[in-house]
């Protein structure tokens, strides 16, 4: 990438993140929605395990997690573990103020920061910038990153040199919810197939009921949209694909046939749960464990909960989000940050994460042995990473923008002000567009 390039992008994203507030970077449904990392308060230089003089510690972590309340002890425990001593910053609870000052450490060579926690959309416009330093042969080595989704290491993590750049800190679904009440009102047994689907879509729409809704706001329908085209078989970033076309068509037909509403295109996950909880939509895509579901009693095998993802095509798929720690290529401290690293991405790492953060593990062989099998959400995310193509979200380097542009000729299209195919045009140009 060119030196003109990047300052373009540090310019752009911190104009456009403002646009955007909640999961990881707002809109997407990332992590803030499935109540995983939590923000920290404050925004300046500030350490959560002392005052002690920057020369006496061995690494500085820029963190969103200061704020939990049992984030002390995970610092304890890590230090402990690992036999540095670490200096906590709080990275800012708001997303714009966040995106913004970790852009400007990393491309202003600043090293005063060693570590970070960054989320998806800043992977995928930092992971080819080179402020990155590639975890290949010190951290995410073969036998490790084996564990982890490879699909979601592929597209989130990995740069145009094959070199992973991160360690993730946690899987989060985009998981398939039901309302078994509507189901079995409805007499369906199984949503396996395309079939099953669409008979529930049928059975379940009708006195104000709709078998499908989604958050289509035009900033977070980007998950539902690349879902679906997965689902048909199809290439998020190539819409020449006729299966594109054909998961757009599905969506818009369904809108037609009175099975999901045009209206919810004002929906975000805040004003689409408690539809859901209310007894709306048959089913629904949602990131997360369903706390807004329990909240309101309506978290449970027989209400609400999470199912396999049906089979359109010949496999099954699913997104997972996570944040990720990275090594600041301009460290003076990367001895300490990759033993740092390799904790985290280790298996008593991620059971402390785990029981500090409610994180569920990124590697599946740890979330096996950590995760109690009492956990509600244990049996779904091990059947979907088994049986499930696991991917990360398909994003450019300008992410905020594709997203948005995206979201906006979904939106279009659906109110019928333009057609599928006018709709597909306009996205290849606009992977074309913003991708550089």
């Amino acid at each position: 990438m060119r030196k003109k390039q990047l300052v373009s992008l540090v310019l752009t994203v911190s104009m456009v993140w403002g646009l955007l507030s909640g999961c990881g970077g707002g809109f997407s449904g990332g992590t803030e929605a499935s109540g995983s990392p939590k923000g920290g308060k404050t925004e300046a230089a500030g350490n959560a395990a002392g005052d002690k003089k920057s020369g006496e510690y061995d690494l500085t972590l820029y963190t969103i997690n200061t704020t939990d309340a049992d984030f002390p002890n995970w610092l304890a425990n890590v230090e402990a573990a690992t036999g540095l001593k670490i200096n906590a910053i709080a990275a800012p609870t708001d997303s714009d103020t966040r995106q913004q000052k970790i852009t400007t450490i990393l491309s202003t060579g600043d090293a005063s920061v060693d570590i970070l926690e960054i989320n998806d959309e800043m992977s995928a416009s930092f992971k080819n910038s080179g402020w990155l330093e590639g975890l290949n042969d010190t951290v995410m080595t073969e036998d490790i990153r084996d564990e982890f989704p490879q699909g979601y290491v592929e597209d989130m993590i990995t740069d145009k040199n094959g070199q992973i750049i991160g360690v993730p800190g946690y899987s989060g679904y985009l998981a398939f919810w039901v309302n078994q009440e509507i189901m079995d009102k409805a007499g369906i047994t199984a949503l396996d197939t395309k079939e099953d689907f669409m008979a529930y879509m049928k059975a379940a729409s009708g006195n104000g009921t709709y078998g499908y809704g989604g958050s289509w706001e035009k900033t977070y329908v980007f998950n539902e949209i690349a879902q679906f085209v997965n689902m048909f078989g199809g290439d998020y970033l190539d819409w020449t694909n006729p299966a594109n076309k054909e998961a757009i068509q599905f969506m818009k037909d369904m809108v037609k046939d009175g099975y999901t509403p045009v209206d919810q295109i004002a929906d975000k996950y805040e004003q689409m749960n408690p539809k859901f909880n209310d007894g709306k939509y048959g089913c629904l895509f949602m990131w997360g464990l369903g706390t807004d579901y329990e909240k309101a009693g309506m978290l449970g095998p027989d209400k609400l909960h999470m199912a396999m993802v049906p089979k359109f095509s010949d496999q099954r798929y699913i997104f997972t989000d996570s944040w990720s720690y990275v090594l600041n290529k301009s460290s003076k401290n990367k001895d300490a940050a990759v033993k740092f690293l390799q904790y985290m991405a280790g298996e008593e790492g991620m059971k402390a994460s785990y029981e500090a953060f409610d994180r569920y593990p990124a590697r599946k062989d740890v979330a096996e042995k950590v995760v109690p099998d009492t956990d509600a959400a244990k049996e779904m995310y091990s059947r979907y990473a088994g049986e499930c193509e696991v991917k990360g979200r398909p994003m450019l380097p300008q992410t905020m923008e594709f997203i948005s542009a995206m979201g906006t000729i979904f939106q279009s299209c659906m109110k019928d002000e333009i057609t599928v195919d006018e709709f597909c045009k306009k996205a290849q140009e606009y992977v074309e567009t913003y991708n550089k």
